[in-house]
């Protein structure tokens, strides 16, 4: 009995200092689910940009990694140049990444857009059908526009006033030429859809060479005809809208995004991007 009596109490002890165990975990684990902060709900950010980012796939890696390192919720609006520029002159965006440097420049001068920065380059390339009906090629942009336009060829213009529009006209007036007609075709739309039409229509059509290369796949019928001009340099920059003038815009992300997109981090990614797929990058890293 004596020691039924004593195993009884064994037993009885062990059982009470479970419980204690237990209650005293419950009770660090409780303290430590208190003292853990919730995280923080992310901020918000508008980016207007052209969409040869878009569709070049560039921002589906960057916008991510932006995201996750600042706490950030980004809208991505890829537009044409243009609209991308317009909408930071209203207010209407906190970052823009955009490819018109004459554009640009306008509306830093105007102060509508600050910290303005170059980010990546690549370049302009004429495609046009296998055959060449035009007969144009070699490196000279203007003389092959003037023989697109003597053979009356089908040319197809994005007309939307984009960063590769804007290019495509300065070249038309280089040469005192007003393009219209049947033959010239005003798709109003990106560069990707721009490029399906021109390979449906069999036409001539100023592309920068990340979408050419991302696209190039699904474009049959079509081939770099003209390329590597001195003139045909198609460089990227990136700024953010200014506060002191729009009062509503998120500037501190803006910031943000603009020293994200000129780090040695993002522009690494920049300069690889591309390659192991198509054998050569669709852009090139080009900071200050």
């Amino acid at each position: 009995m004596k020691k039924s009596f004593l195993a009884s109490m064994l037993v009885l002890l062990l059982v009470i200092l479970a419980a204690c165990g237990n209650t005293s975990g419950e009770k660090a684990s409780a303290k430590d689910k208190k003292e853990s902060p919730e995280k923080a709900a992310p901020t918000e950010m508008i980016l207007a940009t052209t969409t040869s980012t878009q569709d070049t796939g560039l921002l589906d890696v960057l916008v991510p990694k932006f995201e996750k390192e600042n706490n950030v919720k980004v809208k991505t609006i890829a537009v044409g140049t243009g609209q991308a520029l317009e909408m930071g002159t209203k207010g209407e965006a906190d970052a823009l990444l955009v490819h018109a440097p004459k554009s640009e420049q306008e509306i830093v001068d105007s102060g509508d857009a600050i910290n303005y920065k170059r980010v990546m380059y690549n370049d302009f390339v004429l495609a046009g059908p296998s055959e060449n009906p035009a007969g144009v090629s070699g490196d000279d942009i203007n003389a092959a526009f003037k023989k697109l336009y003597d053979s009356k060829a089908v040319f197809v213009s994005r007309g939307d006033d984009s960063g590769t529009n804007k290019k495509e006209l300065s070249l038309w007036q280089a040469l005192n030429i007003k393009p219209s007609g049947s033959n010239y075709i005003s798709t109003g739309q990106g560069m990707g859809a721009t490029l399906q039409v021109a390979a449906e229509k069999k036409g001539y059509v100023l592309t920068d060479r990340g979408t050419w290369l991302a696209q190039e796949k699904n474009l049959k019928g079509l081939k770099i005809v003209v390329e590597g001009g001195k003139n045909l340099m198609n460089i990227y920059h990136v700024m953010q809208v200014n506060p002191e003038k729009h009062d509503k815009v998120n500037s501190k992300d803006a910031k943000k995004f603009v020293d994200f997109m000129v780090s040695k981090d993002v522009q690494d990614i920049i300069k690889d991007f591309g390659v192991k797929k198509y054998g050569q990058p669709l852009f090139h890293q080009y900071t200050e």
